[in-house]
Order: C-alpha cells, then structure tokens, then sequence
C-alpha cells in the first residue's frame, strides 16, 4: 500500500449511502485543510445510458449480464491503474459520469447519462478519494484492494438498501419504480459475486439497521429516518481502536463484539467523524514525514 500518496476507497452498491460516507469526507478533508483528488466510481462505467439502451434493444438477452456491478460493464483495468499510478506518482486520469442530480454540470451543457472527456487528476494533491461499487474489488483479473490504504463500506440491511435505492431513483432520476425493481432483480447474480465479498476486505464496514418494519421494500414506504435506526460499525483490526474512548464520545453507543461497535442512527455522522479523521491524519502524517 502506498503512503507518500494515499489511497482512501468507500464502497458499497448502488443506494448503499456511500454518499453520506464521502459527504463526512469532503467535511473532514474542509476541516482538515486536506487537499483530496476526489473520484467517482460510475465514470468508469463502460457504456454512457444511450449505448446500454441500444444494446438491449439490439440483444435484450444482455441486459442482465451487463449491469453496473459487472466486470464487463465497467473499465476496471482504467480503475485499478489509476490507483496504482497515484500510489505511485499522485497522478492519474479520471472523468465524470453526470447524474440527473448533478444540476451544475447539466447547466454547463452536458447531457445526463453521459461522460466527460478524460482529464488529469489535479495537482499537488494529498490523497485520492474514492467513492463507488468496486474499491475493494478482486478478481482472477484485477486486484483493486490492494492499492487502497483505507477501504470503508457501506452495507445496509438489504432491504433499506432497496428502500433507498427505490426512493433516489424514482425521486431525483426519474425512473419508475417497476423499472427501479426489475434492476434491482437483475443484478442479484452479480451483487453476491462482486459487491458482497468486498466487505471481508474492508477496514471498516458501517452497517445501518432499521429500528422499523421494512419487512416489504417494495411497498411504497419512506425512508427509516436516522433516528429510526442503529448503526453496526464493525473494525477490521480491533486492536488498533480506542474503544473506550468512542464509548465515552457516542452516547448511548455500546459494543456487541470486540471488533463491533454499535450507535443510534441519529449519531452516524458524528461516529464516522470520529473514526476516520484519525486514521485520515495517520496516513497523512505518514505521507509527509516518511
């Protein structure tokens, strides 16, 4: 693993909430006066939305095999040499993949579902983030994990998963929720087998867990609020956290394993603040006086 460059990876599938995790980052990193290259993993997509739709029209029977979370459907080996080039160098290449969300962009003219040019990767950076489905990929093909310094995951119960998945992309991407399902149906194969084995790679897995009935995820329902929810924090190397500590900053956290810590939903934030921010100025701290 790299220390003059660090590599910080969060990943989780699509409607995990990887974005609150890389949002507790991007705070972080203010706070810290740290200079993060900041990348997203669906601009490694392989196909923009136009070219999926044109080949299931043309092959309808791929549309299963090429889901997002497949190797096939994704330019993996632009994203592991990526990592291994800002491990090495602090360089590389990225683009963006613009979402109905990414209102900015859209004003600037481009079109969602579609990618920007490839670019190089600012300068003078302090560690590269990573947030997407396949930081702590690894295959017969491909070794992603093992450039990452810091692999976090994200991974709700399932079924909150699906709840918010279906709640984002009927509400901000306009799709309808039979299409949102049948997605969801289609990528079961390739959840197991490349999402799911990512979170015995991890450093850190947050895990959050509804305190209320989501029992049918697909009923029409809200969101459980955070305060409707705990949060499962489970450490790779437990020896390397200050337990008591946490217990004393969290209230009403408590420990259901040596490795597990457990917190009410409504302190997630504050909890990940906690954790990562050490470990984000231990690898800096190795950086710059290595």
């Amino acid at each position: 693993m790299s220390r003059e460059y660090p590599v910080i990876a969060v990943t989780g599938s699509s409607g995990a909430g990887t974005t609150t995790v890389r949002r507790s980052f991007e705070r972080m990193f203010l706070r810290e006066d740290v200079h993060a290259a900041i990348v997203d993993g669906d601009a490694f997509h392989r196909y923009n939305r136009d070219d999926l739709h044109r080949i299931f029209r043309e092959e309808p029977e791929r549309k299963n095999e090429l889901s997002h979370f497949a190797v096939e459907a994704n330019l993996l080996d632009r994203l592991e040499g990526l990592f291994g080039e800002y491990g090495e160098h602090g360089s590389g290449t990225f683009r963006h993949y613009i979402h109905a969300e990414d209102k900015q962009k859209i004003e600037a003219g481009c079109r969602v579902g579609t990618f920007t040019e490839w670019q190089s990767l600012p300068c003078g950076t302090d560690l590269l983030f990573y947030e997407g489905l396949h930081g702590g990929l690894v295959t017969e093909d491909f070794d992603i994990a093992r450039h990452v310094d810091l692999l976090v995951g994200v991974a709700p119960t399932m079924n909150l998963e699906w709840i918010q998945k279906i709640d984002r992309d009927t509400k901000l991407r306009g799709y309808s929720q039979e299409a949102v399902i049948d997605t969801i149906l289609g990528r079961m194969d390739d959840y197991v087998r490349y999402i799911q084995p990512q979170f015995s790679r991890t450093h850190i897995n947050f895990q959050r867990v509804p305190t209320v009935d989501t029992s049918n995820p697909f009923e029409v329902q809200d969101i459980p609020t955070d305060a409707e929810s705990l949060v499962v924090i489970r450490f790779r190397d437990p020896s390397t956290v200050d337990f008591p500590w946490l217990l004393a900053m969290i209230k009403d956290s408590f420990m259901t394993r040596p490795h597990t810590l457990v917190v009410p939903g409504a302190l997630m934030s504050l909890a990940m603040e906690l954790i990562l921010a050490p470990l984000v100025r231990h690898l800096l701290a190795q950086r710059r006086f290595r």
